[in-house]
């Protein structure tokens, strides 16, 4: 089977990959939510708020993680080109220290909507436990290693 652009199935793809596996650098990179004008994580976000319903879910002190699509695509641009970067490169912006009710405040004023916060038990019956759990507990993310590689940010501050 053949995708779009003719080089063959996903599955062919992924075994000349790792037939290739000793000469391929692998880096992972851990990411927070991926934010940019259009981007699938904002729109999500901001339609609630759209609706005058936008506000933090549970006490809003949790930490949101986000990075710039544009400094995502620096991070993995400059693991693919420096040839000494190792171990796992956090995908966060160094201020993601940002709040869920931070971040909930700067899109109700810059969308002039109210802010409305929404109720831990709101978010569990709408989300299921599981996924609930990731909204409202947040997690504090320091990119060290990111930092410490030198990788050029174009865009980080608060979203």
């Amino acid at each position: 089977m053949r995708d779009r652009r003719g080089r063959g199935s996903r599955q062919e793809r992924w075994g000349r990959l790792e037939a290739e596996g000793p000469s391929c650098t692998v880096l992972p990179a851990a990411l927070g939510a991926v934010l940019g004008r259009g981007g699938h994580a904002i729109g999500h976000m901001l339609l609630p708020f759209r609706l005058g319903l936008g506000g933090p879910m549970g006490s809003g002190h949790q930490f949101f993680p986000w990075i710039h699509i544009r400094d995502l695509a620096g991070i993995l641009a400059h693991a693919l080109e420096a040839s000494h970067a190792q171990g796992v490169l956090n995908g966060v912006a160094p201020a993601s220290s940002t709040t869920s009710a931070e971040l909930a405040r700067a899109l109700g004023a810059a969308l002039g909507r109210p802010f409305i916060p929404l109720p831990s038990m709101v978010a569990q019956a709408v989300f299921g436990r599981e996924r609930a759990v990731m909204l409202l507990e947040g997690q504090k993310v320091v990119p060290r290693r990111t930092l410490a590689a030198s990788v050029p940010s174009q865009s980080w501050g608060p979203p």
